[in-house]
């Protein structure tokens, strides 16, 4: 047995597939499924059922996949221990990032960052908010990038910066042309929302329904990009983070219109696992990442 053999197990049962998951691997379908059947072999009991159509792990099965989840994760705390105290800002780090920060936030802090850490090696993930964080608990991510929520208490947590929302409105709308928009203008209104899954969602509909704004029922959008198509479309209005508002804020048919009294917002946060051994890495980047997001968004 050794780890290579317990990374195979733990593709298969991930992607249910043995091409998929010897892809994953970088190995060939042979080569993965000669490997599992020795471990079956060694250990003496079926792990996998093999059938034309699927594949179905076997109780035996499920036990070893997830008992080979916890060592390789180990194993990449142990790999982190020795990076940390050989040299913190080096080595690969793997960070997450949800939907509606990844894609704003990165152009302006990526080629930066890679200048400023040449020996850190990055391998950046976008996901919902529920699949980073459980990624970040198995330890398949070093951190993630996220607006905090409640429930988020079981992992370490650094401020990165506080992101106001705009309201995005149609260009022939009676608030297009305003120079700020007080959120009690929207009372009574209903805004486009992001689907269940977003952490946007939840923090837009906190503030509507403080300020007695609904949410419009009669769609629901996978992405900013969709609720923008919507807007110029002339089908709603819809509340934006302000990295997504683009420079020119009447581009593509859309007015951008900073909210106030109260401002909707959002805290962005770096998470790790509380004992992670990458601390100090990880406060180097959070430094500098809002050391670069101050000048965008005062």
């Amino acid at each position: 047995m050794n780890l290579r053999d317990l990374e195979y197990l733990v593709a298969l049962e991930e992607e249910k597939h043995f091409r998929k998951a010897a892809e994953r691997c970088f190995v060939s379908q042979p080569t993965l499924s000669g490997q599992l059947r020795k471990l079956e072999d060694e250990l003496g009991v079926i792990l996998i059922e093999r059938t034309s159509r699927k594949v179905l792990f076997t109780p035996a099965g499920d036990a070893m996949a997830l008992q080979a989840r916890k060592v390789l994760k180990e194993v990449r705390e142990l790999k982190s221990i020795g990076q940390h105290f050989a040299e913190p800002m080096s080595g690969e780090i793997h960070i997450g990032f949800i939907p509606t920060v990844g894609p704003y936030l990165l152009p302006h802090i990526i080629q930066d960052l890679r200048e400023h850490f040449p020996k850190l090696e990055f391998y950046l993930y976008e996901e919902q908010t529920q699949v980073l964080l459980k990624q970040l608990e198995e330890g398949t991510l070093d951190c993630i990038i996220l607006a905090e929520l409640e429930g988020m208490e079981g992992f370490g947590s650094i401020p990165l910066y506080q992101e106001p929302m705009w309201l995005a409105v149609p260009q022939q709308h009676p608030e297009a042309h305003a120079k700020v928009v007080p959120l009690h203008n929207l009372k009574g209104k209903k805004l486009l929302m992001l689907a269940d899954g977003h952490c946007l969602r939840e923090q837009a509909l906190g503030f509507c329904f403080a300020a007695g704004i609904g949410e419009d029922q009669r769609f629901k959008g996978t992405s900013l990009e969709t609720l923008r198509n919507m807007v110029a479309a002339g089908s709603g209005l819809t509340l934006i983070p302000r990295l997504a508002v683009p420079a020119n804020p009447e581009e593509g048919g859309v007015s951008y219109r900073p909210v106030v009294d109260p401002v909707p917002g959002r805290a962005i946060s770096l998470l790790y696992r509380h004992y992670s051994v990458r601390r100090p890495c990880f406060n180097e980047l959070a430094a500098r990442i809002s050391l670069l997001m101050r000048p965008l968004l005062e």
